[in-house]
């Protein structure tokens, strides 16, 4: 006898769920996190990643197939129809493509072909679609502007879009949709609305690995760790109408947007940093959190470490509308704080948490995860985790 060892993903979900986000089949908010059985996501392979938007979920298999479910009501689910679905229910696209990168904004979609095309689709009145106009699209239409270029991935805020290209002549950030707080980085000033993809400025001799957008913010991420953020100001802080790099003097691995607030990993130590945001506990007490090193980013917003984390390395972040998540690397545990009217915060009620708090998945000690990511919607969150199973065979 001998032993093989097989990955078995899970799917966790809590928070807001009256329309359907929560793949629970209950339209209504859970406190705890409930595992979800969702045997058409089980039967599309194993799940690459998952984004989640204002009140819907978009999943990506390892296959480049897509299923998404939750609010429907601008066709931002791509099934053809303007209806909610508590199920997930797979994507068709007007032409056979692998996806290999999805988004989800507050009412609209994005995904990424391994050939570079860009789809979108839901509420495009504001030009976040990217097809020249300010239509609603219920189904996938590719991003026209894009042909013969080749798109690496695609960010979706709550009014705007932003995509980021790979070529020979380097990196570029094309941005569409609102821009009245800086969000598109197109303009010295406020610009209304884009519904054609324009490049954004300041980025140009920057090698980009990553793009981020929420609420009205965007950043990206260069391969060499610098952040760059531009759009709504943080902590009452001027808008930026271009990008702008956080203190050169720290590297980072990831970015997650809020609303109000950006969350942050820095590269080696692996600690998370915030930057903005005193809403809803979002951070904490100000005069008992630790600045970093004094550092404000160019705009004056200060950079303070996530307090109660206790020396813990920070594995993977997120960030929802008013509220963040964490996993810790050596114990694989899920923390969360800030907003939790929807029980977003999986702590058994509707408090908002002025510091990260424990979420507990399940008692069984014998799963143990060998990976696991944490994404956050607007008021919901979801986490997957893939657990070894051992099962014999016969030698």
């Amino acid at each position: 006898m001998g032993e093989d060892e097989e990955e078995k993903q899970e799917i966790w979900s809590w928070g807001a769920g009256t329309d359907g986000q929560l793949g629970t089949c209950k339209l209504q908010d859970e406190h705890f996190p409930q595992l979800l059985h969702l045997p058409s996501l089980s039967s599309a392979g194993p799940i690459s990643m998952l984004a989640c938007g204002g009140a819907h979920v978009i999943a990506l298999t390892s296959v480049g197939k897509v299923l998404t479910w939750g609010r429907g009501t601008s066709g931002q689910l791509g099934h053809g129809d303007t209806v909610n679905n508590p199920h997930p229910k797979p994507v068709v696209f007007s032409e056979s493509c692998f996806v290999t990168h999805v988004s989800a904004g507050w009412n609209h979609s994005g995904f990424v072909s391994d050939g570079g095309s860009v789809f979108t689709c839901g509420d495009g009145s504001f030009g976040q679609l990217g097809h020249g106009d300010f239509k609603f699209h219920c189904s996938p239409v590719k991003v026209s502007y894009f042909i013969n270029k080749h798109v690496e991935q695609i960010a979706c805020g709550m009014r705007h879009s932003i995509v980021l290209l790979k070529g020979h002549s380097g990196d570029q950030v094309y941005a569409f949709g609102s821009g009245k707080r800086g969000q598109l980085g197109i303009s010295k000033g406020r610009v209304n609305s884009v519904c054609l993809p324009e490049v954004t400025c300041g980025l140009e001799d920057v090698e980009i690995v990553s793009i981020a957008a929420n609420g009205d913010h965007s950043a990206a991420l260069s391969t060499d760790g610098r952040l760059y953020t531009w759009g709504k100001g943080f902590n009452g802080t001027t808008n930026a109408f271009c990008p702008v790099c956080v203190p050169e003097s720290l590297c980072f691995t990831e970015v997650a947007l809020g609303w109000n607030h950006a969350l942050l990993l820095t590269a080696g130590d692996g600690e998370a940093i915030m930057l903005g945001g005193n809403n809803h506990g979002v951070l904490s007490n100000p005069d008992k959190m630790s600045s970093v090193k004094q550092l404000q980013d160019s705009r004056g917003a200060n950079l303070e470490r996530v307090p109660a984390l206790e020396g813990k390395k920070v594995l993977h972040i997120a960030a929802g509308a008013e509220h963040s998540a964490l996993i810790t690397a050596e114990d694989g545990v899920i923390r969360s704080w800030g907003w939790g009217e929807h029980g977003q915060l999986g702590l058994g009620n509707t408090c908002d948490q002025m510091r990260p708090e424990v979420v507990i998945l399940s008692q069984d000690v014998h799963k143990e995860a060998t990976k696991i990511k944490v994404y956050c919607g607007s008021g919901f969150t979801i986490v997957l985790r893939s657990l070894a199973q051992t099962s014999a065979f016969e030698c």
